[in-house]
């Protein structure tokens, strides 16, 4: 393809800026993408992984632009696509997901580059301008797809070929409802599904997080259960699946213990216990809905589990309202900065030990006094005793606690 050399600087210049706001370019692609694609979207991991991917395919698409104006880049395929793929080829979706997810983007993608381009271009060098572009963006586009789907195809047998398949098969249709036969799924698991069943999640940020990382977090969550083989999936590159049997309701004391004193970036949540194939499932998604609570909050606490928030996760469907909600019903406690926070956490414990000073002060590290003065000064900002509105009062902490909704 020959290109006047005008067009080319063009192109690079077309490149340079939009490569300063590059992650913006990319969250806009991932999010029409996450739109028309609800398998990817209802999964934190998938959703979390499609972002670091669509990011590593726009700023390498930019940064060579911006080496080598005019020139189609080489169809290597950037780790985090890869890592995207195999976990969609893990869970069973279909790759014909990935490619519409490919060509979803690329239309976004083209749309940035043209009013970029219109933007910053002469009317004369407009339409050679234009049909250049074209031609490298979907190019790259068809490189890296056609390169991917067919290292995944290669990798498919590998990923799930023999016993391996029959296993991961036998979880997918568990976890999608299937009336599989219980004696017969428990012996193709290696695990018991007539018990008490747990659930948990741990993982990172896609290209942070290692996988060494998310196996000594589940090690450790397994060992402070009380087992040495609970049943694992590696559901994707940054996330690994699984789930606890026990005979009677599983404390989760020690394993919040044991994920606090975990170095590195890998975070757990745990579902409710539950019983039965049923209880395995629910106790999945409970796990699900509390890690894509916590989604947003990458430095939130390194444990938690599904009946710390659970009021929470069917109230954050509609984060906007959520966050109206906390507005209106702590008002300046609601702010940001240190003296609020103090005062919100207090108030917090408070409520939780029954309005038992003594307790929250235990709990706080601090003085029966000091909590006192706290919620006093607490109920000042707020203008109305907390009788009232008690229950509202204590969601609204929560949800601050856990996910940061200040105002």
């Amino acid at each position: 393809m020959s290109i006047a050399p005008a067009v080319v600087r063009r192109i690079g210049a077309i490149a340079a800026l939009q490569m300063r706001d590059a992650d913006e370019h990319a969250d806009e692609i991932t999010a029409a993408i996450l739109e028309s694609a609800a398998v990817l979207s209802e999964d934190p991991s998938l959703s979390a992984e499609m972002h670091a991917s669509t990011r590593a395919n726009v700023r390498r698409f930019l940064s060579l632009q911006i080496a080598h104006p005019g020139q189609p880049p080489p169809p290597d395929i950037p780790p985090e696509a890869l890592d995207l793929a195999r976990s969609m080829v893990r869970r069973g979706v279909d790759l014909g997901v990935l490619s519409n997810s490919y060509r979803r983007g690329q239309n976004v993608a083209w749309q940035q580059w043209m009013e970029t381009a219109v933007a910053v271009a002469s009317t004369e060098e407009l339409p050679e301008l234009l049909s250049a572009s074209s031609t490298l963006v979907f190019s790259f586009v068809d490189a890296v797809l056609g390169a991917l789907i067919a290292q995944i195809e290669r990798e498919r047998e590998e990923l799930l070929g023999g016993a391996l398949a029959r296993r991961e098969q036998t979880l997918r249709l568990l976890l999608d409802g299937a009336p599989l036969e219980q004696h017969s799924a428990s012996a193709t698991l290696g695990y018991e599904l007539g018990r008490m069943h747990t659930a948990f999640i741990v993982w990172g940020e896609p290209g942070h997080v290692t996988a060494s990382e998310l196996e000594k977090a589940a090690t450790a969550l397994a060992l402070a259960a009380g087992m040495v083989r609970p049943l694992r999936f590696s559901a994707s590159a940054a996330s690994l699946w699984g789930w606890l049997g026990s005979d009677a309701e599983l404390d989760v004391t020690p394993l919040r213990a044991a994920a606090e004193t975990l170095t590195g970036t890998a975070r757990s949540v745990t579902g409710a216990t539950r019983r039965g194939t049923a209880g395995f499932r629910q106790s999945h998604d409970d796990a699900i809905a509390t890690q894509r609570l916590l989604q947003s909050t990458p430095r939130g606490d390194r444990f938690t589990a599904y009946r710390d928030v659970e009021v929470i996760t069917l109230l954050a469907g509609d984060q906007q309202r959520l966050r109206e909600f906390v507005a209106e019903t702590l008002g300046p406690l609601a702010a940001p900065g240190a003296t609020a926070a103090r005062l919100r956490e207090t108030l917090r414990i408070y409520l939780q030990e029954g309005d038992n000073a003594a307790a929250a002060a235990a709990r706080l590290n601090t003085h029966r006094n000091t909590v006192l003065h706290r919620v006093t000064r607490a109920q000042e900002l707020l203008g109305q005793p907390l009788a009232p509105r008690r229950l509202a009062m204590s969601v609204a902490l929560e949800a601050v606690h856990r996910l940061g909704l200040t105002t």
